[in-house]
């Protein structure tokens, strides 16, 4: 294991930088004198005043490769029409143009989307024949990514199976990071995937998802972010609410596969179950026009597309402030109008990215992070940090909110810095003193 204190070899595996410590290797053996090093400075970014988490596509491969099931891939979209093969090679240069490596099915959507809206203006009988074509490989994408669900929940149905485990990571996963104290602001969740898994998580543990959605039978999405929020009043404390633990804000950023257009431009999220059959009524058929999921990954204007540039907006008012951190889990940094904004959150001294990868493809985050302030990042590359059942078990702080515990480790801690010859033990009266202070302040019981 080298250690170097100044400069990044980004051609080992492993990469751990945090601070000025960097360490780089072909593999890992200390986790135990890695944990010390991770998990505290863990605990103090996630407790930051202003915390973001953004979660890519790994996130959903790591758990179905958990659970032993394939996950949706991005690879190429296979299609047949006349101008198939212009559509891939464009893809494959404007891909290359924007350093995202190699095009994928995004690339390839993007790229078609934009034509047939060409042929459309053109008035060219074509673009009718790209629009079916485009429809039918949306709709099989949509059931590719049902698929990739159901069949992660019919595994999980038994407890000994490899996805009930994969599950259990997935909820330590997200608890790790919801485990905010109420006093600070909600976590905020930004994800680029269209399936479920972090919602499916989410209910499962408790964690109360706040979204731009108002309504039960028929949620529609709203247009401006109104800052609700849940409380509760204390027993005999009536007119003093205070914030419920465990709920954060979630915000998908190129759509969802049960968010789609209905009449009058509105949209609203359907009743889609997790891991829905391909016979779902639900499933849109005239999927370009009805579905709200949007996979494409370059161009400006593509973010002033409804509802997109509302999406961005909520992003980059979480991130871009004083005192704000975000962690980034199983996103590989191709999505330029993503980086733009993370990029725009380094001109501010106070704020900090965490980087969490399994790989670095086409070297994206190397190029990312090069002019990057080397204060302001902390980084954590290779698969065993990228690795989910790795990080939750060795890295991640513990999944709760633990006020008395905290109390206790305090009074420890002054003990044992006190006078080695004397030991100042507290007395009774502080004891209970911090553990009243404690439940006052939210403690789960307390209500």
């Amino acid at each position: 294991m080298d250690s170097n204190e100044f400069e990044i070899n980004w051609s080992k595996p492993h990469i751990l930088k945090i601070n000025n410590d960097i360490i780089c290797s072909d593999e890992i053996s200390d986790q135990k004198g890695l944990r010390k090093k991770i998990e505290p400075w863990f605990s103090t970014i996630f407790q930051s005043e202003h915390f973001s988490l953004l979660i890519g596509s790994g996130l959903t491969t790591s758990v179905s490769y958990l659970a032993g099931n394939a996950s949706q891939g991005m690879g190429r979209l296979n299609l047949e029409g006349e101008y198939s093969t212009n559509i891939k090679l464009h893809s494959e240069k404007s891909a290359s143009a924007m350093e995202r490596g190699e095009a994928n099915l995004e690339d390839d959507f993007r790229v078609a989307f934009d034509l047939q809206r060409g042929l459309e203006i053109l008035g060219d009988t074509l673009s009718g024949n790209l629009k079916a074509e485009l429809d039918i490989r949306l709709n099989e994408f949509i059931k590719q990514i049902l698929l990739t669900e159901r069949a992660f929940i019919e595994k999980n149905e038994a407890e000994d199976s490899n996805a009930f485990i994969a599950f259990n990571y997935l909820k330590s996963f997200l608890l790790s990071f919801a485990s905010r104290a109420a006093s600070r602001e909600r976590l905020n969740i930004f994800t680029t995937n269209y399936d479920r898994f972090i919602e499916f998580g989410c209910d499962e543990v408790g964690v109360i998802l706040l979204d731009r959605f108002k309504g039960k039978l028929q949620p529609i999405f709203r247009n401006t972010r109104l800052e609700l929020d849940y409380h509760y009043n204390p027993p005999g404390i009536r007119g003093e609410p205070r914030y419920v633990e465990g709920v954060a804000k979630i915000t998908k950023l190129h759509g969802s596969i049960d968010w789609k257009f209905c009449k009058k431009g509105k949209i609203i999220r359907s009743l889609l179950p997790f891991g829905a059959p391909d016979s779902h009524p639900d499933i849109p058929n005239n999927a370009t026009e009805h579905s709200v999921i949007y996979p494409n990954s370059a161009k400006d204007i593509e973010t002033a597309y409804y509802p997109y540039s509302e999406l961005f907006r909520d992003f980059s008012t979480a991130i871009c402030r004083p005192n704000s951190a975000i962690v980034t889990f199983g996103y590989g940094f191709g999505d330029s109008h993503i980086n733009r904004v993370i990029a725009d959150m380094f001109t501010m001294p106070s704020t900090h990215l965490v980087i969490i990868a399994y790989s670095d493809p086409g070297d994206r985050i190397q190029k990312f992070l090069q002019d990057k302030n080397k204060a302001q990042y902390t980084l954590l590359l290779g698969p065993h940090f990228g690795d989910l059942k790795s990080l939750v078990d060795n890295y991640l702080p513990k999944s709760a909110i633990d006020k008395l515990t905290i109390k206790m480790n305090e009074l420890v801690n002054k003990r044992d810095g006190s006078n080695s010859e004397k030991e100042v033990v507290p007395s009774e009266e502080e004891l209970k003193e911090n553990v009243k202070k404690a439940l006052e302040n939210g403690q789960p019981g307390s209500n």
